[in-house]
């Protein structure tokens, strides 16, 4: 997960709604006050496109998941979920008091997002025991099953990232997207810091600078993974043209980090990788499960 957006947030509080059962999966009730928390919750995460959708379909693979994940026995405690929310509120330079009041003003709510936060962490488990291990995984077995393999913990690289896009309108890109990728380099060539980009940039047309908070090594998108590794911390990647415009990552700083989270994600990295890794184990899983399921719109 990666820092919240936040400057959209309106000062007043969310409006009651209505609150009727939408969705029924397999017995559990979808109701339309839960869709519309994920849909600001996808708002915060920068998500586009039609966000009702999304959300309804989010919320129906989570209560597919869900359902498996109790039948096995497999459910992060609630003391596991507080500490990953305590460790996301930090990453986004917040107290959890600060993060829960954020949540609330936003309209989705510290409960909505734990829950969120239940399901990211209890489906793996269910995804090993299927797959990898014969038993469920908790993020602490895994650093066992590492230490027993005759080595310490792994470590990997903790990037604080910045993200700084030169907007293109899709209808003036023909036009404007070579006059763009200068400006994009004239901006590069002149960075400092992320603590001085936002205001370098206010005097630039059109530019975005977006705070992406704490990501792993094993995390980072493919499509910067390598041009992110190469740049040392203070310096920027080189421009890549997108959908949005032309972009790059400036690396705010860079660490060495071997706690309990840079392992297990080490270590699901490496599972990635391999024939069958976790990605195509959980979607695998997930389709089987989806085409048993009873889903009914009211």
């Amino acid at each position: 997960m990666l820092a919240f957006a936040t400057a959209w947030i309106s000062g007043g509080p969310t409006p009651a709604l209505a609150n009727k059962i939408a969705i029924i999966v397999n017995g559990t009730a979808i109701t339309t006050y839960d869709i519309d928390r994920r849909v600001k919750l996808l708002r915060l995460q920068r998500t586009r496109g039609n966000l009702k959708k999304k959300a309804q379909e989010q919320l129906i693979e989570e209560a597919i998941k869900m359902a498996e994940v109790a039948r096995l026995r497999a459910t992060v405690s609630d003391a596991r979920v507080n500490q990953s929310y305590a460790r996301f509120a930090k990453s986004n330079k917040m107290s959890t008091k600060q993060m829960s009041q954020m949540l609330s003003q936003a309209g989705v709510g510290a409960d909505h997002f734990k829950e969120f936060i239940r399901v990211q962490m209890s489906w793996p488990r269910v995804v090993d025991a299927r797959y990898n291990s014969g038993g469920r995984m908790s993020t602490e077995d895994l650093v066992s099953n590492m230490l027993e393999r005759g080595g310490e913990k792994p470590t990997t690289t903790e990037y604080i990232l910045q993200q700084i896009i030169f907007v293109v309108p899709k209808a003036k890109r023909n036009a404007i997207l070579n006059k763009r990728k200068r400006e994009a380099e004239a901006m590069r060539k002149r960075f400092v810091d992320c603590n001085t980009s936002r205001e370098f940039a206010k005097g630039l047309k059109d530019v975005s600078v977006r705070d992406l908070g704490r990501v792993m090594q094993p995390a980072l998108p493919q499509a910067w993974k390598p041009l992110v590794e190469k740049t040392t911390a203070g310096r920027t990647t080189g421009t890549k043209v997108t959908d949005r415009g032309v972009e790059f990552i400036a690396v705010c700083s860079s660490k060495e980090v071997s706690d309990d989270l840079a392992a297990e994600m080490v270590f699901r990295s490496e599972r990635a990788k391999s024939p069958g890794g976790d990605n195509t184990n959980s979607d695998k899983y997930l389709k089987e499960l989806r085409e048993k399921a009873r889903v009914t719109y009211k």
